[in-house]
């Protein structure tokens, strides 16, 4: 049996995790756990932090800011990859300063085309793989 890398999808819109998880379900070794609350979603992945490879979240949530949600999963696991979506700009300065720091691996911007999504996905799997095996 093949182990199984978890990703969890964090956005406070139902329709989107549900998209995104519907899009995701076909990727062989991973499992997609999706939530629209990010204190959950935290504890999720505190107590399952070594088999998480890929955190997706959304910038902009009601109860936190994905940047402040991001820094807490890298606390936890700084090997863990991270990808931060959303539909407002971002500030290109203030994304590297993200970037430099190691809080977020990757950006995509709302609306996201499936096959992007998905191919950011597939990138990071076989990235963090490869990175385990070093």
């Amino acid at each position: 049996m093949t182990k199984k890398w978890l990703v969890a999808i964090v956005d406070d819109e139902l329709d989107i995790v549900n998209l995104f998880r519907d899009c995701l379900s076909g990727i062989n070794d991973i499992l997609i756990f999706t939530f629209t609350d990010p204190f959950i979603a935290l504890e999720h992945f505190i107590t399952n932090k070594d088999t998480y490879f890929l955190i997706i979240s959304d910038l902009r949530m009601p109860s936190l800011c994905g940047i402040e949600f991001l820094k807490k999963v890298k606390k936890e696991n700084p090997l863990v990859r991270t990808l931060l979506m959303t539909a407002f700009e971002i500030d290109d300065k203030l994304f590297q300063e993200y970037t430099k720091a190691d809080i977020i691996n990757d950006f995509l911007q709302k609306p996201i085309r499936l096959k992007d999504l998905r191919s950011a996905v597939m990138k990071h799997l076989i990235s963090y793989k490869r990175n385990l095996k070093d």
